[in-house]
């Protein structure tokens, strides 16, 4: 092999793992010796230490950072809520920690070394290439090493891979940096540290992600379609007022402000981030603490959820499986058989095996050559523990003999072979239902474990989850022995095996890359990366520091069970806030274009402190939604913005062609004189304005009962929350006493009295019928399925009565199930059916 230099060597040209362990010294050019303090001083200036990077983060700018939206730059009192939000999740977040440093709490501070010829104690993190260093029961590695002569040691990696059980490593093999020595003493050479471990890019990928959130691109894309809407109608009434009209400088200043005050949603931010406020703390209610609030309406579009096996869908607890117990004797049964082996237990030994029923007796081969089997129970033997294996069991051989005299030192009886135990670490009684009812909702769950690939697929099918499982090995290229590529072999797979934090984080960028909103689950410090790149995170119960700094969201209970009520409430949560988004851009659109043809068509100036008063009660009136009662989605959701744009843009120009109608038929006609008996308002300024005024401000506010659902507004079934309705009846009330009385000449306001208010209830209520039949129409337009909903009932509700019946949802779990192997359901069960109703939205 040619020679290469340390700086090569530091940029991993070359593979250290791989190659023979003679080749290793050769490379790094170093002797069996170690190296003196004189070449430890220059590699550590070409390595550098063997520590991790520990981000520096600006927190100035992170806080700057959740006020950066065009609705915030646009409006002063926007940004005033937008600081005030910014703090209190600056702080939550900052309070969280740092997951890079709780990685780093795992690595070993100091090690042994062989320097100037002679084993001393040095820093870790001094640690370079080269060094010989001894590892024996009870260290943690320093560094990435080549184990050299002597016997073998069981390794910990419970830090990397999040499994509980040692695994073997013999000399020649490589350790990992933070993995523990379980058994054994042995030499070793330094092949990589600091950031270039498995543990240090670990470490880096946490540190290195930083995503943009779904939430902050929506409400940017929202705000940027307002402002753009604003600045057209501006545009336009500039040309038409000053260039068309040649109206005088401060005659049109009034109509820019109307576009500008009524147009800009500055209620956004702040109802948005109050809904996921209040459903933050209802998730927290139920089990999962929220760290970052957009992760709520994150996780209402998550379509694949990632999971860790070990203490996430198993209990991480070897038990004996006694179902599968094999007896050999005729005279005995399977509890005769767990006595005997509980008999031969040491209580105070704490070896995982050991615990399962407090110490088996030994490893199956040696037990059968104490036993001296032979012919056909020898192969019998041997056959029940490859099968065990096979299904990822590990067997556990016991056998005994008698003594006599009942002395210790007595030869006593030949022993005999008593039976074999397979022992598994079980399922969580909740996952197999969690997952079942994870796919009924749209979610695909995917086991992501550093177990063994057939102990991967065991709990896979003991969990109905599938047993579509490939090794890590397959994620390294596309040669993978499937006619798949890696991107459509990750998409499809029930689950990989045999992973490390690397994979567990490729395998998340992979799946976000395909468009998958991706959630990620786990407990351990090998989980982090793949928690922080995840679209959301989530630390289990009991999971460590890093995990838990790494998440979005924390669980404080075991188990999965309560991730499906937080999707169902994140479901729900984010129907509001998409509600909310409709009726925001339709009254941009409302506003703007109406008061622009009236303000063109008959130069007509409505006064910017009434525009003023419309926002301040239907904007305070509208916080209200954040409690509303709705339907969460079946299936998982997300923010469909050519819809919102869409529906917008429909009932915005639609209510702006009443208004421009009403404006009409109350200046240029005696039409509602004629019919309703009203005294005329024609050229009364004041009059006309309170009259506009009521009109807009009734039907705006209304558009809220159309937005809010897929159905007839007036429907009972999808009724609003009683919060909803009092709150828009107090501040119509007030908007309807104010047109009435009010004279106010500052504002260019006079009160038409109770008749004409009357006359423009009913003209509101008979032009708001029609805004659902095109909500309907937009909606069949877009997707072709809105009759089908509205008639057949097709979505979601969320109580006992109506929750997952509609045949839609029923027809999509039945495709799920069928692809995962799972049984066909004819409907669901009255388990089931207790959940939804306990995780009922409904005021």
């Amino acid at each position: 092999m040619a020679d290469v230099s340390l700086e090569e060597i530091k940029n991993e040209k070359v593979d250290l793992e791989k190659i023979p362990v003679d080749e290793v010294f050769e490379q790094l050019k170093c002797t069996r010796k170690g190296l003196t303090s004189e070449e430890g001083e220059k590699r550590l200036q070409i390595f550098g230490p063997n520590k991790l990077e520990e981000k520096q983060e600006n927190k100035f700018l992170k806080f700057l950072g959740f006020m950066w939206n065009p609705l915030s730059w646009v409006m002063e009192s926007a940004a005033i809520m937008a600081i005030v939000l910014a703090n209190g999740g600056f702080i939550e977040e900052n309070n969280a920690g740092n997951a890079a440093a709780a990685l780093m709490a795992n690595l070993a501070p100091q090690a042994k070394a062989l320097r100037d010829g002679k084993w001393q104690e040095v820093e870790a993190a001094v640690l370079v290439p080269g060094d010989v260093i001894s590892i024996k029961l009870g260290d943690i590695v320093p560094a990435d090493a080549r184990l050299l002569e002597g016997d073998p040691l069981k390794i910990d990696q419970a830090a990397l891979t999040g499994e509980s059980l040692p695994v073997t490593r013999s000399p020649g093999d490589e350790v990992f940096s933070g993995s523990t020595c379980k058994q054994g003493e042995i030499d070793a050479i330094v092949i990589a540290t600091g950031v270039h471990t498995f543990f240090g890019k670990a470490a880096h990928l946490v540190d290195s992600t930083n995503n943009v959130g779904h939430f902050q691109q929506v409400l940017t894309s929202i705000g940027n379609f307002c402002i753009c809407s604003i600045a057209v109608g501006v545009i336009i009434e500039i040309i038409g007022m000053y260039f068309i009209q040649h109206r005088q400088y401060r005659a049109g200043i009034d109509n820019l402000l109307v576009l500008l005050i009524g147009g800009i949603p500055i209620a956004m931010p702040t109802v948005l981030s109050v809904t996921m406020a209040i459903g933050s703390h209802r998730l927290s209610e139920q089990g999962a603490i929220t760290k970052r609030m957009t992760a709520i309406e994150e996780m209402a579009g998550m379509d694949i959820l990632c999971s860790d096996k070990t203490g996430t869908l198993t209990l991480n607890k070897l038990t004996v499986d006694k179902s599968l117990i094999e007896v050999f004797p005729t005279r005995m049964d399977a509890n005769h058989l767990i006595l005997l082996a509980a008999r031969a237990s040491r209580v105070e030994n704490q070896d995982a095996i050991d615990a399962s029923i407090v110490n088996m007796l030994s490893n199956p081969k040696e037990i059968i050559e104490l036993c001296d089997l032979k012919g056909e129970v020898n192969k019998k033997a041997h056959k029940i523990i490859a099968d065990f294996a096979d299904r990822g069991l590990r067997s556990l051989a016991v056998a005994y003999q008698t003594i006599p005299e009942k002395n210790k030192e007595s030869a006593g009886s030949e022993w005999e072979f008593v039976g074999l135990l397979p022992l598994f670490d079980p399922p969580r009684h909740d996952s197999a239902e969690t997952i079942r009812r994870a796919l009924e909702l749209g979610v695909s769950v995917k086991m992501i474990t550093g177990d063994q690939l057939a102990i991967g697929k065991e709990t896979g099918r003991r969990l109905g989850m599938g047993t579509n499982m490939y090794p890590s090995s397959a994620l390294l290229s596309d040669n993978n022995g499937s006619s798949m590529n890696i991107d459509e072999l990750i998409e499809k797979a029930d689950g990989f095996a045999g992973v490390f934090p690397e994979h567990k984080y490729e395998i998340v960028r992979r799946l976000q890359d395909r468009q998958h909103i991706v959630g990620m689950t786990g407990d351990g410090v090998n989980d982090a990366p793949a928690l922080k790149k995840a679209d959301i995170g989530i630390a289990v119960d009991d999971a460590t520091d890093a995990a838990r700094s790494a998440s979005d969201i924390v669980l404080t209970q075991p188990g999965l069970s309560v991730i499906v009520s937080a999707v169902l409430t994140s479901r729900a949560i984010f129907q509001r806030m998409k509600n909310y988004t409709i009726y925001a851009v339709s009254i941009t659109i409302r506003i703007v274009f109406g008061f622009l043809l009236v303000a063109l068509i008959w130069k007509f100036d409505f006064s910017p402190f009434m525009v003023l008063i419309i926002a301040i009660l239907n904007d305070g009136t509208i916080m209200t939604i954040s409690t509303d009662r709705v339907k969460p989605s079946p299936v998982p959701d997300s923010w469909k913005l050519n819809e919102i744009f869409a529906t917008g843009i429909v009932l915005g120009s639609y209510m702006a062609i009443m208004t421009v109608f009403f404006f009409w038929l109350a200046e240029d006609t005696d039409f509602f004189t004629n019919t309703f008996g009203v005294k005329s308002i024609r050229g009364s300024h004041e009059e006309l304005t309170a009259a506009l005024y009521l009109q807009v401000s009734i039907i705006s506010q209304a558009l809220i009962f159309v937005t809010r659902t897929r159905g007839w507004s007036f429907s009972y079934s999808e009724r609003p929350g009683i919060w909803l309705v009092v709150a828009f009846l107090i501040a119509q009330l007030v908007a309807t006493i104010i047109a009435v009385y009010a004279k106010w000449d500052f504002a260019g306001i006079a009160g038409i009295g109770w008749r004409w208010g009357g006359v423009i209830w009913l003209f509101t209520i008979v032009t708001y019928i029609p805004l659902d039949i095109l909500k309907f129409l937009i909606r069949f337009a877009l997707t072709g399925e809105a009759w089908e909903n509205y008639l057949e009932n097709k979505t979601a509700f969320t109580t006992k009565k109506d929750f997952g019946k509609g045949e839609r949802e029923a027809q999509w779990a039945e495709a799920q199930r069928t692809l995962h192997g799972l049984k066909k359901t004819e409907s669901p069960t009255a388990a089931a059916a207790a959940d939804m109703h306990r995780y009922s939205n409904a005021v």
